[in-house]
Parts: C-alpha cells; sequence; structure tokens
C-alpha cells in the first residue's frame, strides 16, 4: 500500500461560482482573528487543515500541499494545491487570476488564456506540458502564490461554510463537517453540492437554530453526505466521514477537541495529541 494516495475526491463543477466575481484581491487569511470563536480560532483552523489533508492528501502536513499538482482521473483536469484546485472547476482560474492581480508577470500568468479555455472540461490543451512545473515553482519561490491560495481557500469554501454553520447553530465540529463537504462538493445547490446536501439533511432533522437537536442535525448531516458521495464512482470512499467524523461525533466531541484520534482510507490511522 502506497504511503501517499492522492484520492479521487473532487467537487462537482463550479460553474456558478464564475470567474469575474471571484478574481478580486480578498482579505487575508491571515489577517488579525482576535476574538474568533469556534473553527475561526487559529488553532481550530490549522486542526481543519490537518483534518482535511489527512484524506485529501494522506499526510497531516497541509502546508507541504501548495507545490501539489497532478490530474487524478476524475474529469476535472489539474488538480492542485492546499484543497485540490481544478483546472475544469473555475476555482484554480479564479486563484490564478487573483495572484496575477496580485503579481503581474508571474509563472502561471501566461497559461491564463489557456485556463480560461479549458474551464468545465478535463482539458489539458494549452496547459501540458509546461503548467504543472509552473505551478511547482511558483508555490516553492512565491510567498504571494501561497498567500493567495490561502485566501481563495477562505473565500470559496471556508468562509462560507463557516458562516453558514455558526447560522445554523452548530459549533466547531458541525463547522468542520459543513467546510469539509464544501471543499468536496462545491459550493452549489444541486442535489450532490453542499447546498443540496444541507437540505436533504433539513428533510430529517432540524439545525439548532430551528429549535433541533445538534448531534441528531449533525447526524442526518453527514447520512445526507454519504449518500451524495455514494453517486459519483469518485467520491465513493466514504472514510472520512464514517470513521473519521462519524467518530467525533459519537463521542459527543461537538467542539473538536484534541486529542483526535481517526482513520481514512484502508486503515490509515492519524493522530492529534
Amino acid at each position: 500500500m502506497p504511503i501517499f494516495r492522492r484520492k479521487a475526491t473532487r467537487r462537482t463543477l463550479l460553474a456558478a461560482l464564475g470567474t469575474a466575481a471571484i478574481a478580486s484581491q480578498w482579505p487575508s487569511a491571515d489577517a488579525s482573528t482576535a476574538g474568533a470563536t469556534g473553527l475561526d480560532a487559529p488553532a481550530k483552523k490549522d486542526l481543519a487543515m490537518r483534518l482535511v489533508s489527512s484524506a485529501e492528501n494522506s499526510s497531516l502536513d497541509w502546508e507541504a500541499q501548495y507545490k501539489y499538482i497532478e490530474d487524478i482521473g476524475d474529469g476535472r483536469g489539474y488538480t492542485g494545491g492546499i484543497i485540490g484546485f481544478c483546472s475544469g472547476t473555475s476555482d484554480m482560474l479564479a486563484l490564478v487570476e487573483l495572484y496575477t492581480k496580485r503579481s503581474p508577470g508571474n509563472v502561471l500568468a501566461g497559461y491564463l488564456p489557456a485556463l480560461r479555455a479549458v474551464d468545465g472540461t478535463a482539458s489539458h490543451k494549452g496547459l501540458a506540458p509546461g503548467f504543472p512545473a509552473a505551478w511547482r515553482t511558483a508555490a516553492l519561490t512565491s510567498a504571494a502564490f501561497r498567500r493567495a491560495q490561502r485566501d481563495e481557500r477562505d473565500r470559496g469554501y471556508f468562509d462560507p461554510a463557516v458562516a453558514r454553520a455558526k447560522k445554523d447553530g452548530v459549533g466547531t465540529l458541525g463547522q468542520f463537517v459543513y467546510y469539509d463537504a464544501m471543499v468536496m462538493h462545491g459550493p452549489g445547490t444541486d442535489p450532490l453540492a453542499f447546498g443540496g446536501i444541507r437540505t436533504r439533511a433539513r428533510k430529517h432533522a432540524a439545525t439548532p437554530t430551528d429549535g433541533g437537536d445538534e448531534t441528531t442535525y449533525l447526524d442526518a448531516f453527514l447520512d445526507a453526505r454519504v449518500w451524495a458521495m455514494r453517486q459519483e464512482a469518485a467520491h465513493s470512499d466514504v472514510t472520512r466521514v464514517e470513521t473519521a467524523q462519524r467518530v467525533f461525533l459519537k463521542k459527543g466531541n461537538l467542539d473538536l477537541d484534541t486529542p483526535l484520534k481517526w482513520k481514512v482510507y484502508y486503515g490509515d490511522s492519524y493522530t492529534i495529541g
């Protein structure tokens, strides 16, 4: 069994995100977090990134993933970076546009026309063979590119997931459950996207804000997430839910406190003390 197994778990196409609206500069993920609570708190946010990386990269070292890029054969083109930005799902394009706005003339800027052309497809046209090497160069040499990855992660996934979770009245574990679902499935409203999963869950249990029990609701959300994952072959491994998030929930760890022990894939075990 290889030590590193990049799984084929990528979000559905994110055409609804668009590209023009997400090319602006966004507040840095490293800005002051004074007063942050829940998953927003720096230590909890780092914990969330390590948990996601265990499933996405078979490693707790999420900061080693800035340079990661490959085609994992899931129909979404190249997958790269700290949360798996995809050339076929708009978010990789948005990232490179943001980076280029901040750092004109960077090594990825020349690939923007090709990224626009392949958006929504699995094609490498205009990207192969040079784009992956340029990506790795940017990740290894440019702090601005690494910061752009963090900022685009927050704008597209982390911030909306945590905000929605807080509105629904769930604590730190629930906020992470939402974030992980949004990373994999995208923030859309179709049945296999985050919004559709949340809608399915609410048919079976009320959110705490609507008077429901937090544990009961999160259990329903995880059920809905597993259902959505099993609709796509690329998402068929549900261990990141069943032997990780569901384990934390069954233990009543709604604040996602350490120590944490979990498994993904075929028994890969992780501990954060």
